[in-house]
């Protein structure tokens, strides 16, 4: 009976400490790294991207007031026209039978008003002389005024029909390129309720424009006359300049998406650009030279707490975890304040401070107030927080203002984690043996 007892005991035994052993080693094998980088100067910008179209600042479409056939077409694309130049010509016959036609209509109310006119001077002269009655009289005259708006009713007939024979030449409003044609010789025109479009005239396409679509987010930074450079697919490899014009007041709203229109002034002397391209927008908002970066990542990395230097002093009051805490909060609030300035302390770190020279900049006073705080490791392989002031933002690289770090200094920007290697994937209870050619089976 002792033996089973004894077996069976060091059975269990075997069991916990493999058991133990291998919980020991898969937590043992993951040792956290820390990636580290250098602080460096380089220069940054902050950019707002957009997507726009390209157009020529003036574009004319020339369409039609009168309906007919176009008898000639004497323009094609891409040809240049002047102003005054006939790019078409509409059938006149219709419109000359209509002259004609209130022509003839003037002259024959041109002969009422004549006969009404001697008929009226009569009476007149009747009336004087007490021969003829102030009825006969107040009648002719009616008729007189009657006849005479009649006539000059006919001579505008007369002058609306030969406008509308001249309308049938078609004649370019200003000097430009051909850059679109909507008809061809022997084509009906019907000018109904809208003139249509026959023509499309750009004035200058040495001189053209970007309308970028800005997303409301972005919409704040954007100014006049501040420097873009945009790509086409066209020309992948150059970059063409430009310069903001005007922002748009009003919205675009496409699927609950808001965007604000910005023209945008494009000096296009080469004619490579064409109306009607995608430009892929640039705008230059901040640009700072040769200026002290850290990587945008290490403003945003939280270390476990037992890789943080805790300073002896902090450790040896109430022992409490919660104590530790507190302490080095106390300790990071002191050095924030003698470092960064704090919220209204050092200099430059009030409202007030900093403000000589340039205008004052709310959102750049504002980020200048709050201080940052980026890790660095001591001798001890212990992180020790430093609180700096930030500025400008590429989303890659961040700009210190201020802050105890310099140029090649390395600072943590996060951690590695060791995946373990030696260590078995599986349980040890959970193994295969192979049983000589079959199936494996398990124990």
């Amino acid at each position: 009976m002792k033996k089973p007892l004894f077996i069976t005991i060091i059975a269990i035994l075997l069991l916990g400490t493999t058991t133990g052993y291998y919980f020991y080693a898969q937590n043992d094998a993951e040792e956290v790294q820390f990636r580290s980088e250098k602080v460096s100067r380089g220069d940054m910008q902050v950019v707002v991207t957009a997507t726009g179209t390209l157009s020529a600042v003036r574009t004319v479409q020339v369409g039609s007031q009168v309906s007919g056939t176009l008898q000639k077409v004497n323009v094609d694309f891409n040809d240049k026209v002047s102003k005054g130049q006939i790019v078409a010509q509409i059938d006149p016959t219709f419109l000359e039978a209509s002259v004609r036609d209130a022509e003839a209509s003037l002259q024959r109310t041109t002969a009422q008003y004549n006969e009404a006119k001697r008929s009226y001077e009569r009476i007149r002269t009747l009336v004087e002389k007490n021969l003829a009655s102030q009825a006969d009289y107040d009648a002719a005259m009616a008729q007189f005024e009657a006849n005479d708006a009649a006539r000059k009713q006919s001579v505008a007939q007369v002058e609306r029909a030969k406008i509308n024979l001249r309308y049938a030449t078609i004649k370019s409003p200003i000097d430009g390129v051909v850059i679109s044609r909507a008809v061809d010789v022997g084509q009906t025109v019907a000018a109904s309720l809208s003139a249509p479009t026959l023509f499309t005239i750009a004035h200058d396409l040495t001189k053209m424009q970007v309308q970028a679509n800005v997303d409301e987010a972005d919409i704040g930074k954007v100014e006049e006359q501040q420097e873009v450079t945009f790509t086409v697919d066209a020309y992948p490899e150059q970059a063409f300049r430009g310069k903001v014009r005007q922002v748009r007041l009003s919205p675009k709203v496409e699927q609950n998406v808001v965007n604000y229109t910005v023209i945008i002034d494009v000096p296009n002397p080469d004619l490579k650009l064409m109306p009607g391209m995608t430009a892929t927008v640039t705008i230059l908002i901040n640009r700072k030279e040769a200026v002290l970066r850290v990587p945008t990542v290490a403003l945003r990395f939280n270390p476990p707490e037992e890789y943080i230097e805790i300073r002896k002093d902090s450790a040896q009051q109430g022992g409490g975890s919660d104590t530790a805490q507190n302490d080095r909060r106390r300790q990071w609030r002191e050095r924030m304040q003698r470092e960064g300035g704090g919220p209204g302390g050092g200099p430059g770190g009030g409202i007030g401070g900093g403000m000589g020279g340039g205008g004052f900049d709310p959102q750049r006073r504002m980020q200048q107030r709050i201080p940052s705080r980026i890790w660095v490791m001591n001798e001890r392989k212990k992180l020790e927080p430093v609180m700096v002031r930030t500025g400008i933002s590429d989303g890659t690289f961040t700009e210190i203002v201020r802050g105890r770090i310099e140029e090649g200094q390395e600072i943590v920007v996060g951690t590695i984690a060791q995946k373990p290697v030696a260590v078995q994937n599986s349980s040890p209870f959970n193994q295969q043996r192979n049983t000589g050619g079959g199936m494996p089976r398990r124990f």
